[in-house]
């Protein structure tokens, strides 16, 4: 395989869509997550919602639900978005010293708001940084820093990176924190306590920033390819190839009882396992839309939120979605509580969820973009 085209800096001759289509489709899956809506299918008695509700929560511990895929998606597709990004702003006539400065305030900037997030809810200062925002701090900026290095260091690094945080989680030797694989009782969950200042912390690692800065450097790698100047096909049998091999080297390790997948550690049976989904939904949305040409309105309905995917993140994990329920309530119980209570709350939720959409098509129709 011919690195040299894959790690190209020439920028790309057009806008790929497919990565404004692969981020907002994502955010919006997360802005239906915050409304409640899936939750609501789980009171439903088709066995078919019930299937849906459980794909879209995260797994309780050992194993893979698609949900557990959409953070992997978002920190890979910003990684998929740097190249661009970065390629833009040098046309512009910015200087790599400028764009270097920009990259560590996005990155604190980042930091500040997902720990800030955490201080909201219970009114005082906490120490926690399992949100995507404080770990896309972390990886977004390793990734943007390495980024002009050869193809073969950026993936050596990840790879030992994985690899050096799968050994730490396996020989971890303070007591009561030595079995890698159990909940509470591994290297993360001491790191969250340690953080945290209690005895018991979140189930969720912060620890994870490390494991997970593959997807963003993996995301930086694609980038480069869909800007190098190989031809459509070359650029999909690459991405299958890889995709392919992130599935089949994560779900090996798992049912071989080598590593298991968990989310809530990301082992590196995880981050190979949901890399390799992240690499071949960018493969498929790059062969649909950019390539055949295909979902235009699809895709502008994702690109709306895609472009100001921060903001209305941050909107709705402020309680935005919440303070819009509270708005259409009255109107849906008037209008529609003959059909029942689960009725109502789903037929609410998904008026807060084309509202969030609207937020994002006002500000879209408007120019405005809100950046971090």
């Amino acid at each position: 395989m011919d690195t040299k085209d894959q790690i190209s800096n020439t920028p790309a001759a057009g806008r790929v869509n497919s990565i404004d289509f692969f981020r907002g489709l994502t955010m919006f899956l997360l802005a239906g997550e915050s409304t409640n809506l899936y939750g609501q299918f789980r009171q439903c008695n088709s066995s078919f919602m019930q299937f849906l509700a459980m794909e879209l929560s995260h797994h309780e511990w050992h194993g893979l639900h698609f949900w557990d895929l959409i953070q992997p998606f978002f920190m890979f597709i910003v990684g998929v978005s740097i190249p661009f990004a970065v390629a833009n702003r040098l046309k512009k006539g910015d200087s790599e010293k400028a764009i270097t400065l920009h990259a560590f305030k996005r990155s604190f900037l980042l930091l500040f708001l997902g720990w800030a997030l955490y201080c909201v809810g219970p009114g005082i200062i906490v120490w926690r940084f399992q949100d995507v925002l404080a770990q896309l701090a972390v990886t977004y900026l390793i990734a943007f820093l390495i980024r002009n290095k050869s193809f073969s260091f950026q993936l050596i690094f990840t790879l030992i990176l994985l690899l050096l945080i799968d050994l730490a989680y396996r020989f971890f030797p303070v007591e009561n924190f030595t079995h890698p694989w159990i909940n509470f009782e591994n290297l993360g969950a001491w790191v969250n306590n340690k953080i945290e200042g209690v005895d018991k912390a979140s189930e969720w690692a912060s620890l994870n920033a490390v494991a997970t800065t593959a997807h963003t450097v993996w995301g930086v790698l694609c980038g480069k390819l869909l800007m190098s100047e190989k031809t459509a096909a070359k650029k999909i049998k690459i991405l299958i190839i890889a995709g392919l091999s992130g599935l089949i080297i994560g779900f090996s390790l798992d049912l071989l009882n080598i590593t298991p997948i968990i989310k809530k550690i990301a082992t590196s049976s995880f981050v190979f396992a949901s890399g390799g989904w992240a690499i071949l939904v960018l493969c498929l949305f790059y062969w649909l839309i950019d390539v055949k040409r295909l979902f235009a309105t699809g895709q502008n309905m994702f690109k709306i939120v895609g472009m100001n995917s921060i903001f209305i993140y941050l909107f709705f994990e402020l309680g935005g979605s919440g303070f819009l329920s509270r708005i259409f309530m009255p109107f849906t119980n008037a209008f529609f509580s003959w059909s029942g209570p689960l009725t109502v709350g789903i037929i609410t939720s998904l008026a807060v969820w084309a509202s969030l959409w609207y937020i994002c098509y006002f500000l879209y129709k408007n120019r405005i973009y809100i950046k971090v």
